[in-house]
Order: C-alpha cells, then sequence, then structure tokens
C-alpha cells in the first residue's frame, strides 16, 4: 500500500515523543510546505520552535527535504537551524536517501513528515522509511494542487485514513 501513511496526524507539533519512541523513530524527514510553514511562506506555525527545541532535547534528528528551489528552502531551514536538501524530487528515492546519509539514519528509524500522499507518503514508502501525513496547513489554490487534493481525497476514502490515526 504505497500511498498509505503509517500515522496520520493534524499538525507537526502534534509529533510527540512518546509517538516517536512507540515506531522506534529517532530521525524525521521534514517537508516544508505545508508542512511547517504555508506553501512558500517563510513565517513559522504556530509552536514550531518550541516543538524543534523539544525533538532535539529528545535526540531526534531532524533534516529538511523539499522539491522547492534553494532560494525558498535554505532561508527557511537556516531560520529554523536545520540541513536542507532543496530539489528533492520526492517521490524519486534520491532526496530521500540523501537526507538519510546527512543525517547518519537508518531506514528502520525514520520517518517522513508531509502533506502530500503522492510526494511525501508514496517517497517515503517507496524507500521504506516510516510515513507520516499531516493535514496541509493551508490549501493551496493553483489548479494543479486542487486536483492533486481531489485525487488525494479518493486516497483517504479508499484507505479509510482519518486524523490522529496511527495505521
Amino acid at each position: 500500500m504505497l500511498l498509505k501513511p503509517d500515522i496520520k496526524l493534524k499538525r507537526v507539533t502534534d509529533i510527540t515523543p512518546e509517538i516517536l519512541e512507540k515506531y522506534n523513530i529517532n530521525s524525521l524527514i521534514l517537508d516544508v510546505d505545508n508542512t511547517l510553514s504555508t506553501h512558500h511562506g517563510q513565517i513559522l506555525t504556530d509552536g514550531l520552535e518550541d516543538w524543534l527545541k523539544l525533538m532535539k532535547e529528545n535526540g531526534i534528528r531532524l533534516t529538511v527535504l523539499s522539491n522547492s528551489k534553494e532560494k525558498r528552502v535554505k532561508p527557511f531551514a537556516e531560520k529554523i537551524g536545520l540541513p536542507y536538501i532543496s530539489l528533492g524530487l520526492k517521490p524519486l528515492p534520491f532526496g530521500y536517501i540523501r537526507a538519510l546519509k546527512m543525517s547518519d539514519s537508518k531506514r528502520k528509524n525514520t520517518a517522513i513528515v508531509g502533506d502530500q500522499i503522492f510526494t511525501d507518503v508514496l517517497g517515503g514508502n517507496i524507500v521504506g522509511v516510516k510515513t507520516l501525513l499531516l493535514t496541509p496547513i493551508k490549501l493551496e489554490n493553483t489548479a494543479g494542487f486542487k486536483f492533486k487534493r481531489k485525487i488525494e481525497a479518493f486516497v483517504y476514502k479508499l484507505y479509510k485514513i482519518t486524523e490522529t490515526e496511527e495505521n
């Protein structure tokens, strides 16, 4: 089931050390757009700074992986003090593999955190990391994204994916 996430939560700040421990996760690969900030935004979501501090205090390795260009990703990653990979080509495995190497993490102990089934979840499942799907912070309004979100809605129904579900 390449399109089904292991865990479905509302926001990144809903990820707790307890959930990560339950799944033996010690490393997170983080999407940016609609996961940590709005699409192309530079403003941190409410509670993100505290959440990043909590994750670091609990020894969780954090790496940013985005399909966006460096001029978008670099300033955001620097603002939150994390290593990053831009133009990640998700769902292809290349960016995920680079992120695993960058964080010196094993696939079995790593999860991708993102808001899209056809990039974050599909790519994570292809590579063999855990997948943690979040509700987008703000829905995009371009025709391409609207179409993709309609297909995702079908996948949600097909796999009975619901909020705060650990599959």
